[in-house]
């Protein structure tokens, strides 16, 4: 059978993997704190019909005569380039600039990793996510006002520190915590906008720390502001044309290769 019939479908099949990510990418292009990913590829293998020789005094070396046997998937990346910062004016909005994730927990303990920081005071006083998980501070602990009744009002500065004012006086709680990974795009997307550590994001366990603590390079808090997509729609559709010919290109090979079979079944008549 010809090679050129099974390197065109290796092709398709990973064009219409890009295909998958562009749209994934465009799809969440307004969704705060998305990364977008990237394809990346290969080459297969390559069949050698003659092996390289060197040169002697009679003769010069000759080059490996070799056919390539297609091309598949090297790597998916996960962009981990800052988004624009959108301005709410929310006191619960949080946007990092630099290095660091928002450290969030669920009922059962585990702990996910994100840069979108939209967050709220539920009726018991901890400061949660959309979903509900609580927001981790510098310490690893749960972020709570005792009364949520008896506050007059509240305040989060760049640093992450709530500063609460009630009848009593003020009081300083947190401040909220942001982890540093040695290796961000290693990081694994559950959905919602988070992420869950993996051996290749960390030698082991991750760092959480202040916004702005130097020693670990953490990025500070931008307040009232959140970090949208950095999806790139220019690019994306770029890319999305790319994607398309090299589909169509591929197609075309295939299409070529199965006339020339039938050429080749026709040799019988």
């Amino acid at each position: 059978m010809l090679r050129s019939l099974y390197s065109g479908i290796s092709g398709m099949k990973g064009f219409q993997t890009k295909l998958d990510v562009i749209g994934n990418n465009i799809s969440n292009v307004n969704t705060a704190g998305f990364k977008s990913g990237r394809v990346m590829f290969k080459d297969v293998m390559s069949q050698t019909l003659q092996g390289a020789g060197a040169g002697n005094d009679n003769y010069g070396g000759v080059n490996a005569k070799q056919i390539g046997l297609g091309s598949t998937i090297s790597a998916i990346d996960t962009v981990m380039t800052d988004g624009s910062t959108q301005t709410t004016g929310r006191p619960l909005d949080f946007a990092i600039q630099g290095n660091g994730f928002f450290t969030v927990e669920n009922g059962g303990g585990e702990r996910y990793y994100t840069r979108q920081g939209n967050f709220y005071f539920d009726a018991n006083g901890f400061l949660v996510n959309s979903d509900g998980w609580f927001v981790l501070g510098a310490d690893e602990g749960q972020i709570q006002i005792d009364d949520m009744s008896a506050v007059q009002s509240f305040s989060f500065d760049t640093k992450g520190i709530l500063t609460v004012v009630t009848a009593d006086g003020e009081e300083q709680l947190g401040p909220i915590g942001l982890t540093k990974f040695a290796n961000p795009s290693g990081l694994e997307k559950v959905g919602g906008s988070l992420f869950k550590t993996s051996p290749n994001a960390n030698p082991g366990d991750p760092e959480i720390g202040e916004p702005g603590d130097p020693d670990l390079g953490i990025g500070m808090l931008m307040v009232g502001a959140v970090e949208m997509s950095n999806v790139d729609l220019t690019n994306e559709f770029a890319e999305m044309i790319v994607a398309q010919r090299g589909f169509q290109a591929n197609s075309r090979t295939i299409t070529t290769s199965d006339e020339i079979l039938q050429e080749v079944v026709n040799l019988k008549r």
